[in-house]
Order: structure tokens, then sequence, then C-alpha cells
């Protein structure tokens, strides 16, 4: 299966946990927004990462993709079969999706992709705003991730994988949570980083890049 995309994104980085999680084997293909890469384009019509092909079937909307996954491979599934724990799981990815990741957004192209890949001046004022708005958002985090174990029930789901890659995308502006301040989110963060398919992921994302050729 082929990822089109790029880690920093977080919808990309929860594909290819939900993957490794699975394990499924992918190939990841560094692909921007609106890349012509035909075979991007033909899985992703309106030039949105992430996109995947699998075989002849191309599919593009991390939920979408997700959604796929599980049916395809159910053998080890992120997202509960009892109906109040897979409410909160897809709330939990709703809340990654729509609500932190547009505070980090804010921050992460302003100061980051912005200025550093398409070479344009960042808002910062736009920047300020999405900081203003993670204290509240950390602060609900805190208040219902439990003592002990998982967002939602006894094992890893996607819930965890969604948040904590919205965490993770934070700190290429170094703005994830001070575990200080937040000891219940820093507890369950640790041990989300510490999985295998976090760690797979994790060793492709922070690789050393090939420098290129003058």
């Amino acid at each position: 299966m082929q990822v089109f995309g790029g880690l920093i994104s977080p919808y990309v980085r929860k594909v290819c946990l939900v993957a490794a999680q699975k394990g499924v084997p992918f190939e990841l293909v560094l692909a921007n927004p609106g890349n012509s890469i035909p075979e991007f384009v033909a899985a992703s019509p309106f030039g949105k990462i992430p996109a995947i092909r699998d075989g002849d079937y191309s599919l593009c909307d991390s939920s979408a993709i997700i959604a796929y996954l599980e049916a395809k491979h159910p053998e080890t599934l992120v997202l509960p079969g009892e109906a109040e724990a897979r409410g909160r799981t897809v709330w939990f990815d709703e809340f990654a999706d729509t609500i932190l990741a547009s505070s980090m957004q804010k921050i992460l192209f302003n100061r980051f992709v912005g200025p550093k890949f398409m070479k344009v001046e960042g808002d910062e004022a736009a920047a300020r705003q999405g900081e203003a708005e993670l204290p509240r958002l950390f602060a609900y985090l805190e208040s219902v991730v439990p003592a002990r174990g998982w967002l939602v029930g006894e094992s890893l789901t996607l819930a965890d994988l969604s948040v904590a890659s919205v965490l993770r995308s934070l700190r290429y502006v170094d703005w994830e949570p001070d575990p200080e301040s937040y000891p219940r989110i820093g507890a369950w963060y640790g041990k989300v980083r510490d999985t295998a398919c976090w760690q797979q992921i994790a060793a492709i994302e922070d690789a050393p890049r090939p420098k290129r050729q003058q």
C-alpha cells in the first residue's frame, strides 16, 4: 500500500500509525497538497493529504482510509466493537481532527510550514490565537485522561493515535503540553509513544533526510 503525504501532517501520521498497528506494510510517498503526482491526483481529486493506493483501489481522507483499513484488516481493531466505547473513540478522533488540530495548525503553518516550505511570511497574530486556544484544550484532555490506561478502554485505540498525532505535530513549534502542568496527559502520551507502532513511525519521521545534490 502507498500512503501519499508527509508525516508532519497529523492526518498522514495517523493513517501510518493505524497501518503500523495493524501490521499493514506501506510505502510513504512524499506528497504535498496539490501535488501533481498522477497516482496521488487519481487518489485525491481535490489534492488533499493523506491519500492511499492499495492495489487497484485508491482513497483519500484520513477517516475514510482508516475505516477502510479497519474493515480490511480486522485482526487488530482500532475502533472498539462495544457501542459506548466506539462512540467515545470516534469523539476523540473528531476532537483531534477538528478542534485540537485547528488550533495547532494556526501555529504550525504560520511559524513553520509557511516560512520554511512555502517561503511565505506567517501570520503571527493567527499563531498567537492558536497558542491562546491550546491551554483550554489541554485542560480538557487533562480532565478526561484516565489516571492509568488509555483514552478509551484497556487497549490502544484510534482515540489515542489521533490525539497523540496532533500533539506530535506541535513538537515542530515547541508546543507539546508540559508534563508538569498536565501530568495525566504526560503519562498517557508517554505510554502512547512507547508503543511499537509509534516507535515504527517515529523512526521514519525522525530519520535524517538525505541532502539534495547541488
